[in-house]
């Protein structure tokens, strides 16, 4: 009798990257998945994140790309993740623009980004959206508060001072972590609050 050795598939998640500040929110989460072999990451990244990318960071849209196990132009609305019946684990955008909030919020899928979002939510599975503003208006408010009723998880990308950052890059780990462990993601040097 042959003997068979079970194939053990990855997990999916869809990555956005809206154009909000914050760009390397995104791209950190994608270089720590690409170290994980659980996982396999979908990118799709907005018009206005690309020009973000480039604002905020030193890398190239190609490298931030080739950080993704799959990337998805943003206009493509037939592209996988427009579909309930792309298999993933959720979605995290990261940073999300109060545009993008908004767009999921109303259920205006107007590209892949936001469709993708929207299938996330309509097939009940994990939407975390880390939104990128200060101060918040009441219609951000409003947007943020109709996201959470419909299942997202919002997570602000607010600085913690119990794990005594020495730079913004402890600062963005320790965001990060607070973001992957909503998947269940194991991040080092993520330091919990000493009663956990």
């Amino acid at each position: 009798m042959e003997n068979k050795t079970a194939v053990k598939h990855k997990k999916r998640l869809i990555v956005g990257i809206s154009g909000a500040s914050g760009a390397i929110l995104g791209i950190n989460i994608l270089e720590l998945l690409k170290e994980n072999p659980e996982w396999e990451t979908h990118l799709i990244i907005s018009r206005n994140a690309k020009a973000t990318i480039e604002e905020e960071t030193s890398y190239t849209i190609d490298q931030v790309i080739s950080l993704a196990d799959a990337a998805y132009d943003a206009d493509n609305i037939s592209a996988g993740p427009a579909s309930g019946t792309f298999k993933a684990e959720g979605m995290i955008i990261a940073p999300c623009s109060m545009k993008t909030a908004a767009g999921i919020a109303c259920g205006y899928a107007d590209n892949l980004l936001l469709r993708a979002a929207d299938v996330t939510l309509k097939e009940a599975r994990r939407l975390v959206i880390v939104p990128r503003e200060s101060p918040l208006s009441v219609i951000h408010l409003r947007n943020l508060l109709t996201l959470a009723e419909a299942g997202a998880i919002v997570v602000p990308p607010m600085v913690s001072y119990y794990n005594k950052p020495l730079s913004i890059e402890d600062m963005n780990r320790h965001i990060i972590g607070k973001i992957l462990d909503k998947f269940g993601i194991e991040v080092n040097d993520f330091r919990r609050w000493k009663g956990c």
